[in-house]
């Protein structure tokens, strides 16, 4: 016997038409790239988003096509995460971070047919305006704002939706329909594409509002970018639960998020170590507190424990962590505190909180040794972190790199754990070596290969050093080829033109030679004691 009841599949326009029945006085705020204020409701959304809908169709974009956006968290950005796939189309969230290079792989891979981006972006796209391939661009901004650029097929965005009616009828699709793609950073090659379905979406941003203990009540702040997982599944979320929304734009410095946080009366809120500080920072140069925000989840890297506390101990914050990755469609544990910690008392909470919780609903975690062989959940034993479950990619957009994917469905993270007894998460390495600065991964690899490259240098190590701000920073020892000096400046150049420029390493040192295993490969560790260390630094 099968149950009885009536097929209702999940897809994102019901989110979006949730929010606009129950839901419609509730605000969603931007800061706008012009730097002024825009509010509206849940419900202009909706009917802003069919507008969307009704201009795509007019450009012809097909179900099963893509568009590309590259933006910030704004109002524009999430009619663009209910339009599209409204429609049967697929959203991609382009980073604009990327080197020039790999942003125009991902827009070719993908098959953009349009892109939509912020007018500050353009300069970016006319560097690679030879690569693209797209039908057309079209400016978040209105009319009068509408930019010059050397780029051909160029619309204003307010001037599409002004020619268009306010009624739609969302497409019938299935749940497993592909609804938007988000690509991994490429610190290894080319950037892969993770393809997530309504129904993933759906149930991640149900996940989300449970793990983060998110109910209507709340002024939400989500800093963690649109382009990068879906910020969480936030927008979704807060379309499930009636929250207000408070979307930052592109200025997270201290002044900026302090200024949002306290006039929207925000009681939670989500970002990188990053952000924090630079939060830190301004509030004790302003002596300013944090009248209104309750809880903060930190996530894309692991805070210090300075950092929870300084949010508990001096500004009454409720600081948590999360895990996830852009194949598990946004967070894959949950901070949320069980009973049996708290009431081991507040050390116990804190040792807690400094582990990245506990897997959410229909997220499995295992750990294995290198045999593939399961470790046991005690907290001690240390494998790498497979995962896998209805928001977990069962493989990246084209088949490609699918060594990640498991024979048996689970998917191999590239990180090394330990999980309690309990289930607590706690990562202690990484598999491959990779640096995670402000939250987004810096390849050593990738560096290593452009720095050999250089005619100077003889061979190349790159490690993480410790940042105040960036929490890691890459730090580069080379060995110099016979008869040649450092020339810093020039080393840097020719990284510059083979990676991003944020990815360029603090600094470089020279030594006699690196310390090699005996399986050829490079002792970082090593470099790490010594490099890391102030007192063995400069010897």
């Amino acid at each position: 016997m099968q149950g009885l009841m009536q097929d209702f599949p999940l897809v994102v326009s019901r989110l979006l038409s949730h929010a606009e029945t129950v839901s419609g006085a509730t605000e969603i705020v931007s800061r706008r790239l012009e730097g002024d204020i825009h509010r509206y409701t849940f419900a202009d959304m909706a009917k802003r988003s069919r507008k969307l809908a009704n201009a795509l169709q007019r450009l012809n974009l097909a179900p099963g096509e893509v568009a590309g956006t590259i933006a910030w968290n704004g109002y524009r950005h999430m009619e663009l995460y209910y339009a599209l796939p409204g429609i049967g189309a697929i959203y991609h969230t382009i980073n604009p971070r990327l080197a020039p290079e790999q942003l125009s792989y991902v827009i070719e891979h993908a098959e953009d047919q349009y892109l939509f981006v912020e007018a500050m972006f353009l300069p970016l796209l006319e560097s690679i305006a030879a690569t693209l391939n797209v039908r057309g661009i079209i400016v978040l901004c209105d009319e009068s704002d509408m930019p010059q650029s050397s780029l051909p097929n160029l619309l204003c965005y307010e001037a599409l939706l002004a020619a268009e009616a306010d009624a739609h009828s969302w497409c019938e699709l299935d749940e497993n329909t592909a609804a938007g793609i988000c690509y991994t950073s490429g610190t290894t090659g080319n950037p892969k594409g993770v393809v997530y379905s309504h129904r993933a979406l759906v149930l991640q941003a149900m996940n989300t509002a449970i793990g983060l203990e998110i109910t209507a009540r709340d002024s939400i702040l989500p800093i963690v970018p649109m382009f990068h997982v879906n910020a969480w599944t936030i927008p979704f979320m807060a379309a499930i639960l009636g929250t207000k929304l408070v979307l930052p734009g592109k200025d997270l410095d201290g002044a900026s998020i302090y200024e949002l946080l306290t006039n929207e009366k925000v009681t939670f809120s989500a970002g990188v170590p990053t952000v924090w500080q630079m939060l830190f920072d301004y509030l004790e140069q302003s002596d300013n507190g944090l009248p209104w925000l309750k809880r903060v989840c930190i996530g894309g890297s692991a805070a210090s424990r300075a950092m929870l506390e300084t949010f508990s101990d001096q500004y009454d914050v409720d600081p948590q962590h999360a895990w996830g990755m852009t194949e598990t469609t946004s967070m894959g544990s949950s901070p949320a505190i069980n009973a049996a910690i708290a009431d081991r008392g507040d050390d116990a909470i804190m040792d807690a909180k400094m582990t990245q919780g506990r897997g959410v609903f229909g997220a499995e975690l295992k750990i294995v040794d290198e045999a593939g062989n399961a470790l046991p959940h005690d907290g001690k034993s240390a494998g790498r972190l497979c995962i896998r479950g209805w928001a977990v990619a069962s493989s990246y957009l084209k088949s490609e790199s699918t060594d990640e994917f498991l024979d048996d469905g689970w998917f191999d993270t590239g990180d090394i754990a330990v999980i309690t007894d309990d289930g607590y998460l706690q990562l202690t390495d990484r598999a491959k070596d990779v640096i995670k600065s402000g939250g987004e991964w810096i390849s050593s690899i990738d560096l290593e290969n452009a720095a050999v490259s250089h005619p100077d240098i003889a061979a190349a190590a790159v490690i993480a050093q410790p940042h105040p701000k960036w929490e890691e920073r890459p730090f580069m020892v080379v060995v110099l080829r016979p008869g040649t000096e450092l020339d810093k400046q020039s080393v840097l150049d020719q990284l510059a033109s083979r990676v991003a420029r944020w990815w360029l390493p603090d600094d470089i040192v020279v030594v006699d030679a690196l310390p090699m295993g005996a399986t050829g490969k490079v002792q970082k560790n090593i470099l790490r004691a010594k490099f890391n260390n102030p007192a063995t630094a400069n010897t």
